[in-house]
């Protein structure tokens, strides 16, 4: 499809820099099939749902993957690099997107600071062992000088949350982002993004789905910077998704069959939670464990399996997301709902406001 086809304008103040407090006090667009909306807020979510349905959470973590710091070593001119760690490849090294990847050579050290931290080790220095060919965003290996927990630590100290483009490059990430910017169930860690549908929960909602009768089941994928690109192809079919890391245990798959057999639906809490889902699931529907990577990028055409309700986030135009969604719903409808919720204030983006969609 055309990627033109999934733009649309949004004014810049419907961007949210920060969540609302509480966070189940955020706005929700149920979004029903036929294109039926209603304005609701997400506190709402178990009385939406049916007893024997089930919710389905990624637990992922958040680390504080953004560093900033300065190359050295070659002459007087030291250049600003900030860096955002993407994966572990073993106790010291990571691959990681680096700007300005120009200013940088294999050899090269970066010396990151604490930018005004209370740290208690050392200066942290990064080799460049590795570069990638043509990478705009400059994707390089660092080999740290630190290894195993004492270079977590460090980390940890030094680190920003990475937040979005679209909020980074408006505002600095803070203290308050390091809990802002994780949901209720992070515990094992591997992100470089939150799974954001997951930032309205509270433990009161968790209780009300309870005693609702909803299930609550959890799920991990290690959510990508691919997750911020935008699909510069100007037809879906020459984009090319980054592949992520999940999985679903034999035990949550076992437990998702039983609902769908039982008559329940399976209520997928954000994009990644979907499709994780969708990666472990059989052509009848039938979810069995998954441990791997997945890259499945999902547009309209694509026949959804496992996954029958959704609760996410408003998205980005052009964006997987919004492609995503489309699918889910038709992008007519999608484009309608999105038009309401711009028209009626609602908060878009990371630490914006929710959609529950009905396939």
């Amino acid at each position: 499809m055309r990627t033109d086809l999934f733009d649309f304008a949004l004014p810049e103040d419907r961007i949210a820099l920060r969540p609302v407090s509480p966070r189940d006090a955020a706005k929700l667009l149920v979004v029903r099939p036929g294109g039926a909306l209603e304005d609701r807020t997400v506190r709402d979510l178990p009385e939406l749902l049916q007893p024997g349905d089930a919710v389905v959470v990624n637990d992922t973590r958040v680390f504080p993957a953004s560093l900033h710091g300065r190359r050295i070593g070659r002459g007087e001119h030291e250049p600003a690099i900030s860096a955002t760690l993407i994966r572990r490849l073993d106790g010291s090294r990571w691959r990681a997107l680096v700007k300005p990847g120009k200013r940088l050579a294999v050899g090269d050290t970066v010396r990151f600071g604490d930018e005004g931290r209370v740290c208690f080790l050392g200066q942290l220095d990064a080799m460049v062992e590795a570069k990638g060919e043509g990478e705009a965003g400059g994707e390089v290996t660092l080999a740290f000088s630190f290894h195993g927990a004492v270079l977590d630590q460090a980390l940890a100290e030094r680190g920003d949350m990475p937040l979005p483009p679209y909020i980074a490059g408006r505002r600095e990430a803070d203290e308050r982002d390091r809990s802002d910017y994780q949901t209720m169930f992070a515990h094992d860690e591997g992100s470089v993004a939150a799974p954001t549908a997951g930032l309205h929960f509270t433990d009161a909602m968790v209780e009300g789905l309870r005693v609702r009768g909803v299930a609550l089941h959890r799920v991990t994928l290690h959510v990508g910077p691919g997750t911020f690109l935008p699909v510069k192809a100007n037809d879906t079919g020459d984009h090319k998704m980054h592949a992520e890391w999940g999985s679903v245990s034999a035990e949550t798959a076992a437990a998702l069959n039983t609902v769908r057999r039982a008559g329940g639906r399976i209520v997928a809490v954000g994009s990644t939670s979907l499709r994780l889902l969708e990666s472990a699931a059989a052509e009848d529907g039938t979810l069995s464990a998954f441990s791997g990577d997945t890259a499945l990028f999902i547009t309209p055409g694509y026949h959804f399996r496992a996954v029958d309700v959704m609760l996410t986030n408003f998205h980005l135009p052009r964006s997987t997301l919004f492609m995503l969604v489309s699918a889910f719903c038709s992008l007519d409808t999608m484009r309608k709902a999105y038009a309401h919720a711009i028209e009626n204030g609602y908060r878009f983006y990371s630490y914006g406001d929710a959609c529950l969609l009905f396939r």
